[in-house]
């Protein structure tokens, strides 16, 4: 459980720096340079340079972006890259405007994955979106169990089943294990909290309710914040959320009833 807690915390902090601004991001790898000579003499919605893609994935998804472009308006491109970089050649090679979305990814970074929007994406999905989706999918673990071209296609259906839902997403859909594991941990956590506000106090007290009055700005942040809402937000599976609830009230019953907490008897 730890290992995984501490990967996700690595990932997410490591990929915040990094990407500080994903269109800066994008421009530090691609606009930087000018090599159109990279480009192919026809034009087409994916440029593999580093070979991350085979060639029946590439051909399926140049088929998928050309229908979906024609269906929604919203274009979908993909840059690959390893050594060297065609830059600000694709802006006029495939005319990316403020409905274009390009994913470039390049291994040579701690980040597999940089996207370039256009300024109507963000009206669907904002800046913390893409940063959240590219430290999901292209990071070093996820590379390593997946390899590059699952980090490609993954990350652009989600970018594509956003683009068609009603509002946008603000949050990347679906929850990764180490994500959920971090919300069960808080969950317990809080639950622990809980439990042991509620340890009476007084002779005949059952529950010291005013204590957990007191202490429900921590063990509620801890719960409701950190333990459900990430869940709730993300996913509409009930499985996950109900283990959170199940983690906290286990860790209230356990606090609660733990010797460790109780008072000791008064001797006469």
């Amino acid at each position: 459980m730890h290992k995984f807690s501490f990967r996700f915390i690595f990932t997410v902090l490591l990929c915040g720096f990094v990407t500080l601004g994903i269109w800066g991001a994008y421009g530090d790898r691609a606009e930087a340079v000018n090599n159109p000579e990279l480009l192919p003499l026809e034009e087409t919605p994916i440029v593999d340079l580093a070979k991350f893609l085979s060639d029946k994935q590439e051909a399926e998804l140049a088929k998928d972006f050309k229908e979906f472009e024609d269906k929604t308006g919203w274009k979908l491109r993909i840059l690959t890259q390893y050594d060297r970089s065609p830059g600000r050649a694709v802006i006029d090679f495939w005319k990316l405007d403020a409905k274009s979305i390009l994913l470039v990814a390049d291994s040579r970074g701690g980040n597999l994955l940089a996207f370039s929007i256009g300024d109507d994406v963000y009206e669907l999905m904002p800046r913390t979106f893409w940063i959240e989706l590219q430290s999901r999918f292209g990071n070093l673990y996820y590379i390593r169990d997946n390899g590059e071209n699952e980090a490609i296609i993954q990350s652009i259906n989600v970018v594509k089943k956003c683009l068609v839902t009603p509002g946008g997403c603000g949050v990347v859909p679906g929850i990764p294990r180490e994500q959920w594991i971090l919300t069960l941990i808080s969950s317990i956590l809080g639950g622990v909290i809980c439990g042991f506000a509620a340890v009476p106090r007084k002779e005949g007290e059952k529950f010291a309710w005013q204590w957990m009055l007191i202490m429900s700005p921590l063990w509620g942040i801890l719960f409701i914040s950190f333990g459900l809402g990430p869940v709730l937000i993300r996913t509409s599976d009930w499985v996950p959320l109900v283990r959170n609830i199940l983690g906290f009230a286990s860790g209230g019953v356990l606090a609660y009833f733990s010797p460790i907490f109780q008072s000791p008897n008064k001797t006469t």
